[in-house]
């Protein structure tokens, strides 16, 4: 089992900058790769970022690419992910999760493990 917790998300202005943590505990270990999704309201859940555990190798989405930089902690079980610039329509829940095995790091049925979610509100 790996248990994720979110934090850092809260209301801010158009243009802000944000940070989102995610700390990884249990086994975190067995983690390949570590994403970032969100799902705003009656919208489909979609990929934001991703990092792999043991290389710095990182995956973003198109529409936070140069805005959103994804990282992770020395010791490996902890993700940021920096958004700068923000926007209304990154107002969403963001949600961190960890995926055990190679493959489609944009695709969220392959992640094996989720956090509880923060919410993020860009007002313009």
């Amino acid at each position: 089992q790996v248990q994720l917790v979110e934090s850092g998300g809260g209301a801010v202005q158009a243009g802000d900058s944000r940070r989102l943590s995610c700390a990884a505990s249990g086994r975190a270990f067995e983690t390949y790769v570590m994403g970032w999704f969100r799902q705003a309201p009656g919208k489909e859940r979609e990929f934001v970022a991703a990092i792999r555990r043991n290389q710095f190798i990182t995956y973003y989405a198109d529409y936070v690419k140069g805005r959103f930089t994804i990282s992770r902690g020395s010791a490996k079980n902890t993700v940021y992910l920096q958004m700068n610039s923000l926007k209304p329509e990154d107002t969403a829940v963001y949600y961190c999760a960890s995926r055990l095995n190679p493959g489609d790091v944009r695709g969220a049925t392959g992640y094996d493990y989720w956090g509880q979610g923060t919410q993020v509100t860009v007002s313009s």
